[in-house]
């Protein structure tokens, strides 16, 4: 059942997730089908998800949008109004650190592996100014062994210093270690299941990395409806590998799936132990913050696990 859309408001719509946006021809949505696809979300009673361009829209854009409820995804430099805040890069997260961020506002930092390893007090400052930042390695797919290694190293880092915010009073939300301490079940992005995109081209696509990439595909239309081909694919109950698993903060990535193995239903091995990595760090700060007191008393522990690919444990599974 579809709960969510995201409306891509130009060809340049700022990247919030994993995919990257290389187009540089603006393309705005025609204000016709920017329209209709709000009026699609009103009757399917769905949330929907703005995500803009680089420079400001029309007046009359802005006078369609604000006709729903809505979230605003932007890129930092048009962030006034913004529930959500992307930052491209290191770069764009030091000019946050001296612009002056908003706590109520969340924030989005894409970045790659080795300048993230690189930086771990610019993020401390950042958390300590926001209620909220979603952290997304851009270059997941070319981990090794050794990026294990040094990933794990880093959260560990980052874990002592959110335990610390913790311990003060204060209760940051980072999705890399606190996200799976909420959850009691999967939390990922849901494309072709409960989210699907909207592109200016009018056509429906399973994420916007879909409509980006060479190879993407779309799955109906504003004008012909929704048409998700085999869409039971892209639900967890067939997904062989995610259902067994219980790293609930891993985005179990659509485009990412289907880029490396090509199947949309199977995470790639780089994908899976980054989870992990990340599931294991959060049940240490669980349970370093429980040694201060009662801390989220209605969650169950996180179980220690002798694994980090659940396809390792496949043959328990069969056995189930």
């Amino acid at each position: 059942m579809k709960q969510y859309i995201v409306i891509l408001l130009d060809d340049t719509s700022v990247s919030f997730c994993l995919y990257p946006n290389k187009e540089q021809e603006r393309r705005l949505m025609p204000l016709d089908t920017l329209k209709a696809s709000i009026l699609y979300a009103m009757k399917e009673n769905l949330n929907v998800q703005f995500v803009y361009p680089d420079y400001p829209l029309p007046a009359e854009y802005e006078a369609a949008i604000e006709c729903i409820d809505h979230v605003k995804i932007k890129p930092l430099v048009v962030s006034d109004g913004a529930d959500v805040v992307v930052l491209d890069g290191m770069e764009e997260a030091e000019l946050l650190v001296r612009k002056g961020a908003k706590y109520a506002t969340s924030y989005v930092l894409r970045i790659d592996k080795d300048s993230l390893f690189a930086q771990s007090s610019l993020i401390v400052t950042i958390l300590n100014k926001v209620a909220r930042l979603n952290i997304v390695i851009t270059d997941l797919e070319r981990f090794s062994n050794a990026d294990f290694d040094a990933y794990k190293l880093w959260l560990q880092d980052i874990n002592k210093s959110v335990a610390s915010l913790y311990v003060d009073g204060k209760s940051p939300q980072l999705n890399l270690l606190t996200d799976r301490m909420m959850l009691d079940g999967m939390n990922n992005c849901g494309a072709g299941d409960t989210c699907l995109t909207l592109a200016p081209d009018g056509n429906f696509y399973v994420c916007p990395a879909f409509y980006l990439s060479e190879d993407g595909y779309s799955v109906g239309s504003l004008h012909n409806g929704l048409d998700v081909r085999n869409p039971q694919l892209y639900r967890l109950d067939h997904a062989p590998i995610c259902r067994h698993c219980d790293a609930y903060q891993c985005k179990r990535c659509i485009w990412l799936n289907r880029k490396l193995t090509l199947e949309v239903n199977t995470p790639s091995h780089e994908q899976c132990v980054v989870a992990h990595l990340e599931r294991n760090e959060s049940r240490n700060l669980m349970q370093t913050l429980r040694r201060y007191g009662e801390f989220l008393p209605d969650k169950e522990e996180i179980k220690e696990i002798s694994y980090l690919d659940p396809y390792d444990m496949r043959n328990e599974w069969n056995n189930q």
